[in-house]
C-alpha cells in the first residue's frame, strides 16, 4: 500500500501546483484533519473537506506558493515530505523560500491526516510589511 501512498501524496501536490482543489478534496478522506502552527495567518486544525477548502482560502489569499518536495520518503502509512516552499507574500509581493516538512497520514488510499511544519520564523519575517 505505501508505493501507494506516496502516488496518492504527489498527486495532491500536483493538483495544488494547479490549484485544482476539487482534485485535492478528492483525494482527501472525508474526516481528515489538516493542521499548520497558529504561528502563521492561515495555520491551525481544519476538518473535513470544508476545512480544507477554509485552509486553503487563508493561505492562498495570503501567499502565493509552490511547494516543492525535495525528498519524499515512504514510511508504511505515513508519507514524509521534506522541501521548500516558495512564492511571494500578496500584500507586498516580497518572494520567500522556506523549508518545509510535510506529514502525511493515509488509510485505504486516502489522506486521513496532513501537518505542515515550517521555517515559521523565516515565513513570519517575509510576511512583515
Amino acid at each position: 500500500m505505501s508505493t501507494e501512498n506516496v502516488s496518492v501524496v504527489r498527486q495532491c501536490y500536483d493538483a495544488f501546483r494547479r490549484r485544482d482543489l476539487p482534485t485535492v478534496i478528492m483525494l482527501l478522506d472525508p474526516e481528515v484533519e489538516y493542521y499548520q502552527s497558529d504561528e502563521v495567518p492561515w495555520g491551525g486544525r481544519y476538518a473535513g473537506h470544508a476545512g480544507v477548502a477554509e485552509f486553503f482560502q487563508k493561505l492562498t489569499s495570503t501567499i502565493e506558493s509552490t511547494v516543492d518536495p525535495d525528498r519524499v520518503v515512504d514510511a508504511g502509512d505515513h508519507v514524509v515530505a521534506v522541501g521548500h516552499t516558495h512564492g511571494s507574500v500578496r500584500a507586498s509581493g516580497k518572494e520567500f523560500d522556506v523549508p518545509a516538512v510535510h506529514v502525511w497520514r493515509l488509510r485505504d488510499g486516502k489522506v486521513v491526516r496532513f501537518e505542515a511544519y515550517i521555517d515559521n520564523p523565516q515565513m513570519l519575517a517575509a510576511l512583515r510589511p
